[in-house]
């Protein structure tokens, strides 16, 4: 994609707009409209062009689509389908743990509320494809589930709505350092701290149609975890997206007074001077990165970064590449 590409409706992918913006429906559809805007390509967006059957023509659907040659031979009117929009299912997974709660000293909104925009946005985006579509979101265990459905897109932004709704933000002057884990003293409350493991484990006897499945998450637990706990999804045949979102401020560790760092999965308090601690925790940081992205290139699942301060074009533009990619070796 060039730049200029993504110049046009980009206000509407930008974080700090759509925080002024009450109704999340409304957010997914303007957000997807406005990525649409900006692609210069084919209206077949993140769909396969192998043909699969005809259907009836009914109100709403794309002339375009409309077969004429089979119109001329019946007087009726039938739209071609395609593979990708017979076949697939496409599942949103949400981590709403406490520490996706946390917003930065200069971020428009939490990585919680992020993670909503951008699950509306894309079962917004799979649902206009034709794709059924879900959603689960998770702390220690599932919280929600919604099964793949085309009729299940309203159930899904509602679902994301009372998620969105329900996450206290946490303010920059109770920074989740702790959260990531690699700071000592280990906290004395370790169950508190949520696992992906039973949820993952219970999802994958729930999804038993071969699905794209998103993970959004800040994935502050050890890599190895993580992916053992994805590995129940990946074993099951389905296709594996994971999202790694963190606030600028987990990135770069911009603070400079000393204080009182809360971990806000546990409650844990630590007293740190930052100036002393930022080039380790800046490394500490891009290791974990670093092993997350080696042991999803192992399993052969799509991981990217994000920054959530950044417009959710990024994010779009990774799922779109990740979906052709699955279409491609279907």
């Amino acid at each position: 994609m060039t730049t200029s590409a993504r110049a046009t409706g980009t206000e509407f992918l930008d974080p700090a707009i759509l925080t002024r913006i009450g109704n999340l429906e409304f957010i997914a559809k303007a957000v997807v409209e406005g990525f649409i805007n900006g692609l210069h390509r084919s209206p077949h967006l993140g769909s396969s062009t192998d043909f699969a059957e005809h259907r009836q023509y009914m109100p709403g659907d794309d002339i375009r689509r409309i077969d004429w040659r089979v119109f001329a031979r019946s007087d009726r009117f039938y739209v071609k389908e395609f593979e990708a929009d017979t076949n697939a299912n496409f599942l949103a997974i949400v981590d709403v743990s406490p520490s996706m709660r946390y917003k930065g000293s200069t971020a428009p909104i939490s990585k919680l509320e992020y993670a909503c925009f951008l699950a509306a946005a894309l079962a917004y985006f799979s649902s206009g494809q034709r794709d059924r579509v879900g959603l689960a979101t998770f702390d220690h265990d599932i919280t929600d589930y919604i099964p793949p459905s085309a009729k299940h897109l309203r159930q899904v932004l509602h679902a994301l709505d009372r998620a969105f709704r329900a996450g206290a933000v946490h303010s920059p002057d109770e920074a989740s350092v702790a959260a990531s884990g690699f700071t000592e003293p280990k906290s004395p409350n370790p169950a508190a701290r949520a696992s992906m493991l039973p949820a993952m484990k219970k999802l994958s006897e729930s999804v038993r149609r071969r699905s794209i499945v998103l993970m959004i998450s800040d994935l502050y637990e050890d890599p190895k975890a993580v992916f053992d706990s994805l590995d129940h999804l990946r074993g099951r045949g389905n296709d594996l997206i994971c999202f790694h979102l963190l606030d600028r401020d987990e990135m770069d560790f911009p603070f400079a007074e000393s204080g009182r760092f809360v971990d806000i999965e546990t409650g844990e308090v630590l007293p740190l001077i930052p100036e002393f601690l930022r080039k380790q925790y800046r490394a500490l940081i891009e290791s974990h990165t670093g092993e997350l992205a080696r042991l999803a290139r192992e399993r052969r699942i799509d991981y990217a970064r994000f920054d959530t301060s950044r417009p959710l074009s990024d994010a779009l533009y990774a799922y779109l590449g990740a979906r052709e990619h699955f279409n491609r070796v279907r």
